[in-house]
């Protein structure tokens, strides 16, 4: 008896002496050096450094981001224009289908080897969930009918100041641009590009407000019908007639592009006109122009007729198009 109660207190002794060993180690403290990784989840405003994301505020709420983002998916040309402004390639865009499914012909230099992935109004969702990105960006029309879908491949943040009201606010277009930036911790960068665009916009509209006559029109010839763009409405517009200092001809309408019938073509007594030309009216283009009534416009006896097409209208929305279309018109101008 006493050799059993003995053997049981020594199993007891060795029991009590296991239990205080794990006590102990669940008890010791982390190395100074460990301190344990925020989790990518934990809330943004701790800052991008500390979590890996970002919070970006958009039309649709807020999105949660990597704060380093590797892919993105780009649904929207002007968004584009604005990420290769800061020295961002995408890797997936969408295609234009007035030319061709291709990239827009302003940026294809800059996008080779980037995967297309449908049109804005139809984008391919499976190329998209394939290509796997951090972040899709779209504009407030795709959002109509593709936002819950792409949300679910990744975080979409949609944009679109485009569609506000803006007013007397000629910079509104930047908006987006500044957005797109702070995705990328780029803020600075964007506006230091917004400034050198700025100082090319000053020295163009001083070469043009010297003019004696400054009349523009920019016309737009359809298939069958032409058309004079209003003075405000988009960012062409506002680039033309307020940032550069061009002079609006007459017939040219204040917000909305209008019809404009052949009889009426004398009447606006344009000293340079913006001939945009689509694909389907070139036979339009020819009567017209064979007409004694385009012969005696001004800008067309002094040869101040540039043609161009759909270009200027995606141009119009970013630092890398805008630029372009200074560089065509001081180019234009030359005698």
């Amino acid at each position: 008896m006493k050799r059993m109660k003995s053997l049981q207190f020594m199993l007891f002794a060795v029991l009590l002496l296991i239990l205080a060993a794990c006590s102990n180690g669940a008890g010791q403290s982390q190395p100074a050096s460990e301190e344990p990784r925020p989790s990518a989840s934990q809330p943004s405003g701790q800052g991008a450094a500390e979590t890996g994301t970002r919070t970006i505020t958009h039309l649709k709420g807020e999105a949660v981001i990597p704060s380093e983002i590797d892919k993105i998916v780009v649904l929207t040309a002007e968004y584009i224009d604005h990420l290769l402004t800061i020295g961002e390639k995408p890797s997936g865009v969408n295609t234009e289908v007035r030319y061709g499914g291709e990239y827009l012909p302003y940026l294809a230099d800059k996008l080779q080897g980037v995967q297309t992935v449908g049109s804005a109004d139809n984008p391919n969702l499976e190329a998209i969930t394939l290509l796997d990105p951090d972040v899709i960006l779209i504009e407030s029309r795709t959002a109509e009918n593709s936002y819950e879908q792409l949300n679910k491949i990744a975080p979409t943040i949609v944009l679109g100041n485009e569609w506000l009201d803006y007013g007397d606010d000629t910079s509104f277009w930047t908006k987006d641009l500044l957005t797109i930036a702070e995705m990328y911790d780029k803020t600075d960068l964007a506006k230091e590009k917004i400034a050198e665009l700025e100082q090319k916009t000053v020295q163009a509209s001083g070469k043009i407000k010297a003019l004696d006559s400054k009349k523009l029109a920019y016309l737009r010839v359809r298939e069958k019908t032409l058309q004079v763009y209003a003075q405000q409405g988009h960012p062409t517009n506002a680039l033309l007639y307020q940032d550069l200092g061009f002079e609006p001809a007459a017939l040219t309408p204040e917000e909305k592009r209008v019809d404009l019938s052949l009889e009426k073509i004398p009447e606006l007594g344009a000293d340079f006109i913006v001939l945009e030309v689509d694909s389907n009216a070139r036979d339009f283009l020819d009567n017209m122009q064979a007409s004694a009534l385009w012969k005696n416009i001004p800008a067309v006896q002094g040869g101040k007729v540039h043609e161009t097409d759909s270009f200027w209208l995606f141009k119009g929305w970013g630092v890398i198009g805008r630029g372009e279309i200074i560089d065509e018109i001081m180019a234009w101008m030359e005698p």
